[in-house]
């Protein structure tokens, strides 16, 4: 027995924003509504200005194009109000992310059957809306398209079951077969023969085309006149102001048919639109792209029994056959000034046409198509129960349609001489005064094994680099005190004899994710020597990030010699001591391991996540959640973006937070972090915390200035006050990297296993 349906939520956008779909959805919610009164239906739209639009009772919630954490939480909304049916309405220009991505983070969320009503079927799609159109099919539990042109491109180009696709046509208001007369008194045109193109404008419309055409219609009918209704499309008026009216109106004075052209700039209501319509002898559709899979404004012109000519784009092929319209070449003005002439001179002909286009669209009356919308829910929520989507189970969200920038190791090889890699840069330009270090060529050793991890072809472009930088840390290592040394002048001569906690537990990091990933057998020979000398020294340090350091390369390093005693207990006595330091350090107020926040702060909370998955202590997961969850919010500019606490006066409990100068480290911290914690719970929003942070560098911070060169494959010092800090270290060079690969290796798990990667 059918489960009956309560409650349907329609997602698109929602008059009265200025869109085709926006009337589409109205529509669609008032039709299901009248046709079972028994039904709630409201919309869920999507916003693409900031301040919203003034939306009727139907609207229950909103969402923002370009923040992905809205649609997240209309998801949750939707859950909580016991939806039986979500139904969205998609166009790939309609929401945010590379080819409308946004979308796929609400439906993947989603407990209730999913029917999607494809505007636009590609029939050769970029990469980007392929990858979302295939998304979209997995998802969805029915699939509607408005055009059996666009069932044969589901099937034939993106594979879909024709079992689960649905051709219910673009519903059109029921209005009477009326001769045009009956309205042109109410536009002034009493008399006249009216030519009539509606919809939004824009210059894909063609309409220059029939301007074009004009001349040779009126020679022969001077009482023509040519009504160009629509407001200009808010996008185009957005970025081009009214520059394509302008062109069309100074082309109407050039072909001296000024006074036969009237342009409406308005956006009308369905009454005034059904009036101007029926006033219309002879509708134009000039259309330039033949890829339009569905039409609207042609689907209302047939359905008002209006003689239509139109240029042969999908969607006119299939309604205008079978002598319903005529049919002309793109971009031909003489051939639509003669199919114009053909009509006007049969009227017998056109009537006939007529006839055939109204009784045609009977079938698309609203109350006939949402009588078919809720059989195409009830066929989805028939087969949703029968074979349950489990949330999550599929490849989440937008990922991989994450657009990550292009590898570049150029700026990696200029830092690097036979030495080990330098410290510092003037711009892109290696500073060799200031020598090198065993911190950045322990980074650059944990950028090379990440590398080797990303394939052979990025494993060749470093070829022989891992090997330096191992006999860097090698040289580093004092096996008099079991300590590596930390500052080397370009001499070549030790500046110190033991370095900092930090450098040690740097140090151990890389050699342990060298053990724990690298499959260079002589490398990790180098390494396991090293790691065992180096491991018991770290139990000396007594501050946090020297602890935390040494147990991610614990972690790396247990990941292949998960049986190693010492290093269990090592593990075991580091994360014992950061569990304690949060329990004695924070308060309700203050979810932080010290009393301070300084840098590469989520460094601390990512060890402790690792200590609490992979040692079972789920006092120290709770414990590493909740101060991350935290230090994102801490992290957070008044525009939402990723801003670091600054080390210039750092933040002190109880304290002003310093701003800048922010830090590199301090962006590939929390993605790593981030990473973790998204592998460990599957919560989406960790995800999208990886990528907040990460956009950092690219440009979303408190200066919209980008950090990472593309041209030099650099990474820019710092973000300060007034300005970035152009020089290009290695620190901020290997942070960029090392953000970089994790992402990359995060985005190929998916793509490869169609699930979050396991830790």
């Amino acid at each position: 027995m059918d489960q009956p349906i309560n409650r349907v939520a329609v997602i698109g956008d929602y008059i009265p924003r200025q869109c085709g779909i926006a009337t589409f959805t109205a529509d669609l919610c008032e039709s299901i509504a009248a046709h079972s009164p028994a039904i709630t239906c409201f919309a869920v739209p999507v916003n693409d200005r900031e301040e919203g639009y003034a939306y009727p009772p139907r609207v229950r919630f909103e969402m923002a194009e370009r923040d992905l954490e809205s649609y997240r939480r209309a998801a949750n909304f939707l859950n909580i109000t016991n939806v039986d049916v979500a139904c969205l309405e998609h166009e790939f220009g309609l929401f945010g992310g590379p080819a409308g991505s946004y979308i796929l983070a609400l439906l993947r969320e989603l407990r209730m059957p999913v029917v999607v009503t494809l505007h636009t079927v590609r029939h050769e799609p970029d990469p980007a809306q392929r990858r979302v159109m295939r998304e979209l099919a997995e998802i969805a539990d029915r699939l509607i398209v408005m055009s059996q042109r666009g069932r044969q491109f589901l099937r034939e180009v993106y594979q879909v079951p024709d079992g689960k696709i649905d051709v219910i046509p673009h519903g059109i208001p029921d209005v009477a077969f009326v001769d045009p007369n009956f309205y042109k008194d109410r536009f002034r045109v009493e008399g006249k023969v009216v030519l009539l193109t509606f919809g939004l404008l824009a210059p894909n419309k063609g309409i220059e085309f029939a301007i074009e055409a004009l001349p040779a219609i009126v020679a022969h009918y001077p009482d023509v006149v040519y009504l160009v209704l629509g407001a200009t499309h808010p996008h185009v008026k957005r970025h081009d102001g009214e520059t394509y009216r302008l062109m069309l109106q100074q082309l109407a004075r050039d072909k001296g048919v000024e006074q036969h052209v009237s342009f409406h700039d308005r956006f009308v209501s369905l009454e005034e639109l059904v009036e101007y319509i029926g006033a219309a002898d002879i509708y134009l559709t000039p259309y330039l792209n033949r890829d339009q899979i569905t039409s609207g404004t042609l689907a209302y012109a047939i359905g008002a029994g209006k003689a239509v000519i139109s240029t042969p784009y999908w969607h006119a092929e299939e309604l205008l056959a079978d002598d319903r319209g005529l049919l002309v070449p793109f971009r031909d003005a003489p051939a639509i000034a003669a199919r114009v002439l053909e009509l006007l001179d049969n009227e017998a002909d056109r009537h006939a046409m007529r006839k055939r286009a109204y009784m045609y669209g009977r079938d698309m009356v609203w109350s006939n198509v949402a009588k078919l919308y809720l059989e195409s829910f009830q066929r989805a929520r028939n087969e949703h129960a029968s074979v349950p989507r489990p949330a999550g189970a599929a490849r989440r969200l937008d990922r991989p349609l994450r657009e990550l920038p292009a590898l570049n190791l150029d700026h990696l090889r200029r830092l690097t001489d036979e030495t080990g890699i330098f410290q510092h840069a003037v711009f892109s330009v290696p500073r060799y005064g200031e020598g090198y270090c065993t911190d950045d060529n322990a980074r650059a050793l944990i950028a090379t094994v990440l590398l080797e991890q990303c394939g052979e072809d990025e494993s060749r472009a470093i070829k022989g680099l891992p090997i330096q930088y191992m006999a860097f840390l090698w040289h580093a290592f004092n096996f008099k005190t079991s300590r590596f040394r930390n500052f080397m002048a370009f001499e070549r001569h030790w500046l110190d004899d033991g370095g900092s906690n930090d450098s040690h537990g740097r140090a151990l990091w890389a050699l342990g994710t060298v053990l724990g990933r690298s499959e260079k057998r002589s490398l990790c020979s180098t390494a396991s020597q090293l790691f065992e000398l180096a491991l018991p020294a770290i139990l000396e340090a007594d501050a946090p990030r020297p602890w935390a350091f040494a147990l991610l390369g614990i972690h790396e390093y247990l990941r292949r010699y998960a049986g190693d005693r010492v290093a269990q207990t090592t593990r075991e006595t580091l994360a014992q001591r950061l569990f304690e330091l949060y329990r004695t350090q924070s308060a309700p107020d203050w979810l932080w391991f010290e009393p301070t926040l300084t840098y590469a702060n989520a460094l601390l909370p990512h060890a402790l996540l690792l200590c609490g998955h992979f040692m079972s202590q789920p006092d120290y997961t709770a414990a590493a959640l909740a101060a991350l969850g935290w230090l994102a919010d801490k992290q957070r500019g008044s525009g939402g973006w990723f801003a670091p606490i600054g080390s210039e006066g750092f933040y002190s409990r109880g304290g002003e937070r310093a701003r800048f100068d922010q830090q590199p480290i301090d962006a590939h911290a929390m993605i790593s972090a981030c990473l973790e914690a998204w592998r460990q719970t599957n919560d989406e929003r960790w995800h999208n915390e990886a990528y907040r942070a990460f956009e950092w560098f690219l440009g979303r911070n408190d200066l919209h200035l980008s950090l990472y060169d593309p041209v030099t494959g650099g990474c820019q010092d710092g973000l300060r006050a007034d300005r970035i800090n152009p020089n290009q270290g290695a620190e901020s060079t290997l942070a960029w990297l090392q953000a970089l690969l994790e992402l990359r290796l995060s985005e190929h798990v998916l793509e490869n296993n169609n699930e979050a990667p396991t830790p």
